[in-house]
Formats: structure tokens, sequence, C-alpha cells
């Protein structure tokens, strides 16, 4: 129900792009994406699956204006919740190899 109002206030508030779906395709994408990372963590809450789903699909493809609005759309609709960033300790680790062997800083 959330996300389908997340998805209905998107298409009505967020700049008109020809690259933005908020349509049944979207949802399904959402769902298979929420689907493998609940099997990826198990005891993560369903609302915060959700939305990092919602979040991982759709802001890549956003400006950045509208990046900034869907993220206030989710938050009003999702109070209380706090939005959690996946870790990825291998990934964090090789950047900050390859940062160390070309003499750059982190």
């Amino acid at each position: 129900r959330k996300m389908q109002q997340l998805y209905r206030l998107s298409s009505e508030q967020l700049s008109k792009q020809d690259h933005y779906d908020f349509g049944m395709r979207a949802v399904k994408s959402i769902l298979v994406m929420a689907g493998s990372l609940k099997r990826a963590e198990p005891n993560l809450p369903e609302d915060m699956l959700l939305i990092r789903a919602m979040r991982d699909s759709n802001i890549p493809k956003f400006l950045k204006d509208d990046a900034i609005l869907f993220m206030a759309l989710v938050t009003d609709l999702f109070p209380g919740i706090e939005i959690v960033d996946a870790v990825n300790p291998a990934l964090e680790k090789s950047i900050q190899e390859e940062l160390t062997e070309n003499n750059y800083e982190a």
C-alpha cells in the first residue's frame, strides 16, 4: 500500500522524464529486489527491505533534485524508520587497497 502511494506521489511530484517508470514493471522489479534482500538479510524488518529496494532501484535513475524529493517522500511515508545503508566490507577493503596502492587518499 505504501509503495503504491510512493509511486503515485512520485509520478505526480517528480519531474517528467522519459526514463522514469512507476508502473507495474517497476513494482515487479522492486518486489524481486526486496525478495533478494530478504534472502540475503532475513532478520531485517520488511519495511526496511522495501525502502532499500525502492531506493536502490530508483535513485540511480533520478535527477539530483528528484532524488532528494523521492527520499523526502519515503521519509514521510515511512516515519520513524531509520534508513540504513547496506555495508559491503569486502568492497570497502578492496577500494581502500586500490587507493593505497595508487597513492590516493581516502
